[in-house]
């Protein structure tokens, strides 16, 4: 995958080993706490320069130690500060130590704080490595925070989310503003704990970036970065056969709209060809509908396994209004016996829900040639333990899953994870608010099947498929539906 600070994410145990790594290298640590708070202090300015006071909270730990330099260089610059301390800061250690002792501002209890007119938080209790509900002192200050409706500005995370999971601890700063250090965490992506961080932005305090490189976890932020290269080239001699054949299976006569987006999203995606398998009696529906999409009849076993004798009708879509039943679980395991691959969507999802294993030893072997696009719920049909167990993470199921259907999976929601059976892993961002509306999902199916029938490798399928995706649902506006969603997919070149 690619490297860059833009794109990398690490989870807060991978980045305190890179701040060991950074110290035991010879890396001044104070010296990069002083960075820290120093790059908060001039957030806060930028963003509050009419602020009456400033109120730095500080916690027990190292986010505490970037507070008291934020402290220290906000009344330097000449502005009113008050620090609150969570816990006796005399036991303070190390570089948090040090800090305290520069900051020339005596400190309060954080228990009695009260809000003023004017005041600007800078939240540095515990940031991104919390792991447990906040303690019920720091949950009467978050409480009265957003009562006296005072901003935010956070150090590394609002305090009470998990930088791994997103989760909120028991209660949260709703942060305007989030400064953290060197890489995003997936706390910062993930939701909830998304919509607590207000902007965020993203800090070099100075470690070599090959130490970051060093702790990859293989888990990026979605983007053209992660899988441009694997995206299909236009060149002179391209032809619709070379471009490739999509499939898109419909449903009965009553549902057929959702098989036509998704054929059209294909089409617009770049396949060289779509045809949209019917029903026979759903066959004149379709006809009257398509126009550059092909249509075939095919209603039993027998008709699949004749149009499957075409090799070059390798890629396909199920799933989108096609019913849930036995003839779903048939017509796939068809599509995997003749090595086939297959967008399995919404339907077809939920047909193997009582035997998912059926599903994933029918694509057990190779490379993977199955992408699965399920929403929360969809999710919790096909992986039930993934889905009921608390301390994993979206990424951490995503994850689990893949491997197990050894597919990429697409665990759809505003904060999208793809993943590979591989482990790699990347979480999207760009997605709008718009797209919560009928159709998108059979659109980002057919975007996919499109580029699998390119040759796109189904991991980058997927993940370029829901970026392109998010990127059409901006270039739609907020109104959009999924009819107008289509006309806004840009081919990648």
């Amino acid at each position: 995958m690619a490297k860059g600070r833009d794109n990398w994410l690490l989870t807060p145990s991978a980045m305190g080993e890179v701040d060991a790594a950074a110290a035991a290298s010879g890396i001044d640590s104070f010296g990069l706490m002083e960075k820290a708070g120093q790059a908060v202090a001039a957030a806060v300015l930028r963003l509050f320069p009419g602020g009456e006071r400033f109120v730095v909270l500080c916690g027990p730990g190292n986010n505490g130690g970037d507070g008291y330099v934020a402290a220290r260089a906000l009344r330097a610059a000449g502005a009113a500060v008050a620090v609150f301390h969570l816990g006796d800061p005399a036991k303070l250690k190390g570089d948090a130590a040090t800090a305290r002792s520069h900051c020339p501002i005596p400190g309060e209890p954080l228990e009695t704080w009260r809000p003023a007119e004017g005041d600007v938080i800078v939240d540095a209790i515990f940031g991104a490595g919390l792991a447990r509900a906040v303690p019920p002192v720091v949950a009467d200050v978050v409480r009265r925070v957003d009562e006296a409706g005072l901003p935010v500005v956070a150090v590394d995370l609002p305090s009470g989310i998990d930088g791994r999971t997103g989760a909120v601890m028991g209660a949260a700063f709703r942060a305007h503003h989030t400064v953290t250090f060197m890489t995003r965490k997936p706390g910062h992506l993930l939701l909830p704990g998304r919509l607590y961080c207000g902007t965020v932005e993203t800090f070099d305090i100075g470690i070599p970036f090959r130490l970051v490189e060093a702790k990859d976890e293989r888990l990026f932020v979605n983007g053209p970065q992660e899988w441009r290269t694997s995206m299909p080239t236009a060149d002179a001699a391209a032809h619709k056969f070379r471009r490739g054949h999509l499939t898109v299976f419909s449903g009965p006569a009553t549902a057929t709209g959702a098989a036509r987006l998704a054929a059209a999203a294909g089409l617009r995606a770049g396949a060289g060809l779509v045809t949209v398998v019917s029903p026979t009696e759903a066959a004149a529906a379709n006809a009257a509908h398509l126009t550059a999409v092909m249509l075939k009849a095919v209603d039993t076993e027998s008709d699949l396994a004749d149009y499957l004798r075409d090799e070059r009708r390798a890629t396909f879509v199920l799933g989108p209004g096609f019913g849930v039943g036995p003839k779903a679980r048939a017509f796939v395991a068809a599509l995997a016996a003749a090595c086939r691959h297959l967008v399995l969507d919404a339907d077809g999802i939920s047909a193997f829900a009582e035997d998912p294993k059926a599903l994933f030893s029918a694509f057990a072997d190779g490379a993977p040639r199955l992408v699965l696009t399920p929403h929360e719920g969809e999710f919790a049909r096909l992986f039930p333990d993934l889905a009921a167990d608390p301390a994993l993470s979206k990424v951490d199921r995503a994850r689990q899953a893949a491997a197990r259907a050894n597919a990429a999976v697409v665990y759809k929601g505003a904060d999208s994870v793809i993943a590979a059976a591989d482990g790699r892993a990347v979480i999207n961002e760009n997605a709008p608010a718009s797209l919560a509306t009928a159709g998108s999902g059979d659109v980002l199916a057919g975007i996919i099947g499109g580029l699998l029938a390119q040759g796109v490798p189904a991991f980058e399928a997927a993940a370029a498929g829901v970026w392109l995706h998010g990127e059409a649902a901006c270039r739609a506006g907020a109104s959009l539906t999924a009819e107008t969603l289509i006309n806004h997919i840009d081919r990648w070149h």
